[in-house]
């Protein structure tokens, strides 16, 4: 595992603050929090045998005889057509309308495997602590999680999983995958990566653990020539219900210590509540100023704004992003840039800015679907695009024997050290808005 070496030089001595905060997520990939919301649900009445009634002008504009005439073709001449049963038609049919539209973040899940995955996430269950998703066709780690097994075999975000154990992965849904990555505690997995910078796959053999995640961590640095931290460096691995707490926390004594500027490390952190964001934002930005705008497919578009005190509005930032920087780690990221003039260093970020309803339907079958996008306040979309940094750093692997040094973080402290001291902060107000019951909106 990598051990993160703050430069001696740059940094002098460091006292850390660390909360042992942790989301007991037990899972193989979490879907991401930054673009969810929980549509129109009922409560599934008993099972009961599918029905569908179609007319001969489909919803599409196109006739739908075309689909029952193949259904029929398929049901004459089949040679197992027995062993099928007629729910697994009206099944592959959906899935086959879903899967048309070309969006990792629309889905499809029958009865039996809505409820299998409802009962994992409420169950105890092994994971290896990555962030699962889909890109350009092809399954990928999107982040793997601090302290995990996934980060501790060496799986880096922007991995491709080929394989999963025995099984190709390169038509699965990112809930399918999580169904075979995921297993009983203590038992292995081995997953086929391959990787940009390689010229063939490699094997990782994964030992699943119960999947735990911090939730902050910050320390006073100090800048290069000078003996007091002037600096506060603030790590945010996910905007869960505690992270609101625990930065309003970090900021207070950073404020009171007297810190000249802010470095907020959003790598491979891959979302989480939008609530939280928004909050977290109003520690940045005036009271009122849009921190994301949803916009429907009709045009029409809903602004989600600050709603903080703005006790850092006056201190310079820098953000450090990676492809693992997605959903709300974006929606953070872009309004810090388009409203306060933050710079971003690091890498581009993963490019996951939609949201996402989740509908029952009557006979126990879910349908996630895309309905919405988020744009930066200066109107620029984060889904598929992401965010390009304003000073690209790659981090590089070091020689073996050799200590490895974050050069990105290196880098942000470079941008910043001309800023500090150049505004004071405003007075220290403390506002906090209360967040540990909300609503996911993932």
């Amino acid at each position: 595992m990598r051990e993160k070496t703050l430069l001696k030089e740059t940094m002098g001595s460091i006292k850390k603050h660390k909360w042992g905060i942790i989301s007991s997520l037990i899972v193989a990939a979490a879907l991401f929090y930054g673009g969810f919301q929980l549509g129109a649900v009922q409560s599934p009445p008993a099972a009961q045998e599918p029905q569908v009634e179609v007319s001969s002008d489909g919803p599409l504009g196109v006739s739908s005889t075309l689909l029952w005439d193949a259904i029929d073709i398929v049901k004459n001449k089949y040679i197992h057509i027995d062993d099928v049963k007629d729910e697994d038609f009206l099944y592959g049919t959906i899935r086959g309308a879903v899967n048309a539209l070309g969006d990792p973040y629309t889905t499809f899940l029958n009865p039996s495997d809505a409820k299998k995955f409802d009962e994992d996430i409420r169950g105890n269950f092994g994971g290896i602590g990555a962030e699962i998703g889909k890109r350009d066709g092809q399954l990928i780690v999107v982040s793997p999680l601090k302290d995990n097994p996934a980060e501790r075999v060496g799986l880096k975000a922007g991995d491709i999983i080929v394989k999963v154990d025995d099984t190709l992965m390169a038509d699965f849904t990112v809930e399918e995958a999580v169904k075979i990555i995921r297993g009983e505690e203590g038992t292995v997995v081995t997953l086929l990566i391959m990787r940009e910078e390689w010229n063939e796959a490699k094997e990782f053999e994964i030992t699943r653990a119960t999947v735990i995640i911090p939730t902050l961590e910050w320390e006073m640095i100090a800048s290069p020539g000078q003996e007091d931290k002037n600096i506060v460096y603030i790590q945010l691995y996910t905007f869960n219900a505690n992270a609101s707490s625990l930065f309003r926390d970090a900021v207070t004594e950073a404020l009171f210590s007297g810190t000249k500027g802010v470095i907020l490390d959003l790598r491979n952190n891959s979302g989480g509540f939008l609530d939280v964001a928004i909050n977290l934002a109003g520690w940045f930005i005036d009271k009122g100023d849009t921190v994301t705008e949803e916009r429907f497919r009709s045009g029409e578009s809903r602004a989600l704004v600050a709603r903080g005190n703005a006790a850092l509005r006056n201190l310079p930032v820098v953000v450090l992003v990676n492809g693992g920087s997605a959903s709300a780690s974006e929606i953070l990221a872009g309004a810090l840039r388009d409203l306060r003039g933050a710079k971003l260093v690091g890498e581009k970020t993963f490019g996951k800015g939609s949201v996402q309803e989740l509908e029952t339907l009557k006979d126990g079958s879910t349908l996630k679907i895309s309905t919405a996008e988020w744009l930066t306040p200066a109107g620029h979309s984060i889904d598929k695009e992401g965010l390009e940094p304003d000073i690209e750093v790659a981090l590089e692997e070091p020689a073996e024997g050799e200590e490895f040094e974050d050069a990105q973080l290196k880098k942000a402290i470079e941008v910043i050290t001309p800023m500090l001291g150049q505004a004071a902060p405003p007075p220290l107000v403390i506002e906090y808005v209360d967040l540990r019951s909300a609503t996911s909106s993932e």
